[in-house]
Parts: structure tokens; C-alpha cells; sequence
């Protein structure tokens, strides 16, 4: 592993870029621990003062952490509060309704194939204990809201694809928003919410019979009728 000398305004920027560059190139793995800032200060040429800059940034946003004792360390492990940042950059965009829905079908479509292939027995019981819930309710009320939310994440990580399931956490508070928004704003009347419900269930089955195509196409539709839904909605406020 070795760092390269500095030369720029933004010190700790360059510092975050070449931290990022060894993680790429597989140098610094979770749980590696970082050189300490005396030997960085004399690899790169720099000030502590940028190190501890740079070794903050990373620490906010959850890409390190320090030990009392011990040094700093790439972290173990990851949980969807440390990407929540981008999820609230999103969500302070206006009128993000349709273009978060132009990203749910870029993901989930191809998401739900994998699923189709990859889910395993008891990831398949989890859907089914969310297509119950949503079959038996209303759909306003709180328990279907999440029962909805709950069954897209166990479809991303029934498709078995890390770097997916990460970029799906990363965004959760936007997704969080958009299914919510969806169900108690938009489904207004009892026919949608049916709809909706039997258009999980079809994804579902696609996904139990392991036919990939079924459960894209099942998706597709859900996610149609939902964009329908907006546009009426857009329609009706102008």
C-alpha cells in the first residue's frame, strides 16, 4: 500500500480520493486499519490538520471509524442509517415523484429477475407474510404501508447482489417516501388499493415459480400503474 506526496488546495480532498483509489484497487479491505496520522503526515506531505479533516469526512459518513486505544479503521460493517445522506438529497429535489420512479424501474425491474432465480425457500415465506398482510388490509394504515415497503427489500436482497442491495439502502428514506406517498396519497380509492395488492401478488408469483420474465413483467405493470397514477395526479393539480 503506499500513498502519494500532495500538492493542492484542497489537501484533505486529495487525501479522501487516494483513501478511496486503495479501496477500489482492493489495498484497504472492511476492518483494515489506516496508517496513523504521524505516518501519513510524512507519506503524503501534509498537515495533521488535513489528515484529521479528511478522517472526519469519512467518519460522518460512516466510511471509517476510530478506536480509543487502537487507531482508525475502514469499518466492519455497514447499516442503511450511513447512507442516508443521499437519500435526503433526493428528497430536498422538487417534483422527485417521476424521476424516482424512472429510478425504481431501473432497479427493481432487473432486481426482481435475479429474485426470481436466487430467492431462497425462507426468503420466499418472508414475501408471502407481506403479500398476506397486504392482501388482508385496507391499504392505508401503517401495517400495509410497511408490509409494502418490506416486500421490495426482500426482493433486493433475494436477487442476491451486494453493490444492489447497498445502492437500495443508500436511497431507503426516498423509497421509504415514494411507497408511502404512493399508497396514502395516490391510492384514494378501493379499487386502486385492490390493484395494487393483486399487482404484488403477481410479482410474487413470478418470483415463487422462479420464472424471471413473469416477475419483470408483473413489476413493469406495477410500476406503470403507479406512474399513472402521478401523472393523474400532476394532471389534476395544474
Amino acid at each position: 500500500m503506499e500513498f502519494k506526496q500532495i500538492k493542492n488546495n484542497k489537501v484533505y480532498e486529495q487525501i479522501i480520493a487516494q483513501i478511496r483509489e486503495l479501496i477500489y484497487e482492493g489495498e484497504l479491505k472492511k476492518g483494515d486499519k489506516l496508517p496513523s496520522e504521524r505516518q501519513l503526515k510524512e507519506e503524503l506531505g501534509v498537515s495533521r490538520a488535513s489528515i484529521r479533516e479528511a478522517f472526519s469526512a469519512l467518519e460522518m459518513i460512516g466510511l471509517i471509524e476510530s478506536r480509543p486505544g487502537e487507531g482508525t479503521f475502514i469499518r466492519d460493517s455497514f447499516d442503511e442509517e450511513v447512507f442516508n445522506p443521499l437519500s435526503l438529497i433526493l428528497l430536498l429535489n422538487d417534483n422527485v415523484a417521476s424521476e424516482l420512479l424512472e429510478m425504481r424501474r431501473v432497479l427493481e425491474i432487473d432486481c426482481v429477475k435475479l429474485a426470481a432465480k436466487r430467492a431462497s425457500d425462507s426468503q420466499i415465506k418472508e414475501m408471502k407474510r407481506y403479500i398476506d398482510d397486504l392482501l388482508a388490509s385496507s391499504g392505508y394504515e401503517d401495517k400495509s404501508i410497511n408490509a409494502d415497503k418490506m416486500f421490495h427489500y426482500t426482493i433486493a436482497r433475494s436477487s442476491g447482489n451486494k453493490v444492489l442491495l447497498f445502492f437500495m439502502r443508500s436511497i431507503s428514506e426516498a423509497m421509504d417516501f415514494h411507497i408511502k406517498n404512493t399508497r396514502t396519497k395516490l391510492v384514494s380509492t378501493e379499487k386502486t388499493m385492490q390493484d395494487f395488492a393483486l399487482q404484488h401478488q403477481q410479482i410474487f408469483k413470478g418470483i415463487k415459480d422462479h420464472a424471471p420474465e413473469k416477475a419483470a413483467a408483473a413489476m413493469k405493470a406495477h410500476l406503470d400503474y403507479v406512474e399513472k397514477l402521478i401523472n393523474k395526479e400532476i394532471h389534476q393539480e395544474k
